[in-house]
């Protein structure tokens, strides 16, 4: 259930994203499929950012250090894009036009994610805190 909310939580900071940035488009002929798409590049966005940003993390933690966390900016900008070529290889109509576009983008989904996650009542975070009254 739980990875169902944050595919949800993802899908929804995509489309302000879509909303927010010029260079992020999501097309499609009704809102139901424009939804589908969203979900799907939520799903997508998920798998990059659990296989290949740990990975980046680990090689690049001297870059970290250095820039004091700012070059997380660069790699989630890089990451979003990412994921829009690999949405255009499966065939779903989300664009992600550019660097700059992808890097605001990356920072209205992470705000947007972060906001939906304080707001969203997570169930085990929930119980955790109740275990501990």
């Amino acid at each position: 259930m739980r990875i169902l909310l944050k595919v949800g939580i993802t899908a929804v900071a995509l489309w302000v994203a879509t909303v927010l940035i010029s260079g992020i488009t999501v097309e499609g002929d009704t809102a139901g499929r424009r939804a589908l798409t969203l979900i799907a590049v939520a799903v997508i966005f998920g798998l990059v950012n659990a296989i290949i940003k740990p990975v980046i993390k680990t090689l690049g933690c001297a870059f970290y250090v250095l820039t004091l966390g700012l070059i997380g900016l660069v790699v989630n900008a890089l990451l979003l894009w990412l994921t829009s070529e690999l949405a255009e290889e499966l065939s779903l109509p989300f664009h992600v036009g550019g660097f700059w576009a992808a890097f605001w983008g990356a920072i209205v989904v992470g705000v947007v994610g972060w906001v939906l996650h304080v707001i969203v009542p997570d169930e085990k975070r929930k119980k955790d805190d109740d275990d501990r009254d």
